[in-house]
Parts: C-alpha cells; structure tokens; sequence
C-alpha cells in the first residue's frame, strides 16, 4: 500500500471517530490536500475541484479546511496580506518562500528537529508547535531575472 492511501485511510478514520460525515466534496478537498505538495490557498482548491463541483463555493472550502485544521489533518499557514495556505504534510519540515512569485518549497534540516526540546528548557515553555521559514528568489525567478 502506497503512503498516500495509508494517510487518507487515517485521515478519513481520525475524522470519523470524531463524527465528521464525509461527503464528496469533503472527500475530494481532503484527497487534494493529501496528494499535492503546492501548498494551496482555499482559493487554488476551489479552482482545481470546482468544474467537478460545480455547486462547491469558497466558503465551502474554507469550512471543510477548518473541519481539517481542528482535526489536525491539515496545517495552515498565515503569510501577512497573502491568503492563508494550506499544508496536509505535518512531519517536521521548514518552507523556502520566493517573495517574487510566491512559490513554496518544502525542506527539512535535522539540526531544527530538537528546536522545541531546546525551547523548552531554555524557556520553561511546553512547547507545541514551531514554524521555520526562510525568505528570498527562488531559482525560476532568479534565472527569469538575469536573463
């Protein structure tokens, strides 16, 4: 069995323990999630499963993304202005964000992986969660650029 059914199979039993009916569209938005690495906004969902569902809106999307979030399926990502995206991968890993075209890279660097545990006893805190992300061009905008 390949890992994306493996993780839809515990997605779909993590939300029905919960209670959560699964519709086709629930199904489609949370299969979307679990199969791409894009990091999409609400509003890249609604445009990729929109001509299979036609009467799918935004706030559908949204709705079903927050069902996702409180049931820790599904991480979202606040950038300032930009739309809220959305990241269905929740092993450790850090993102690279092009500030010109907005593109979103996943990475993972292990000497990060013990972050929390330093936070922790350097703080006190009971650490939950950590966010990494590095700025700058990716290498698409950076050859555009000097071409």
């Amino acid at each position: 069995m390949n890992t994306m059914n493996s993780r839809m199979e515990q997605a779909f039993h993590q939300l029905k323990t919960m209670g959560v009916r699964m519709t086709p569209q629930r199904h489609a938005i949370l299969t979307y999630l679990l199969g791409t690495m894009s990091h999409p906004t609400a509003d890249d969902i609604y445009k990729a499963l929109s001509p299979r569902f036609p009467s799918m809106s935004v706030a559908t999307v949204y709705n079903n993304l927050k069902v996702f979030i409180e049931a820790g399926l599904v991480r979202e990502m606040t950038y300032g202005d930009h739309s809220s995206r959305f990241d269905a991968d929740l092993s450790d890993h850090y993102h690279a964000l092009c500030e010109k075209c907005g593109k979103l890279v996943d990475f993972a660097y292990r000497p990060l992986d013990d972050l929390e545990k330093a936070a922790g006893e350097l703080t006190g805190f009971k650490v939950k969660s950590h966010r990494v992300e590095v700025y700058g061009i990716c290498s698409d905008c950076s050859a555009a650029h000097s071409g």
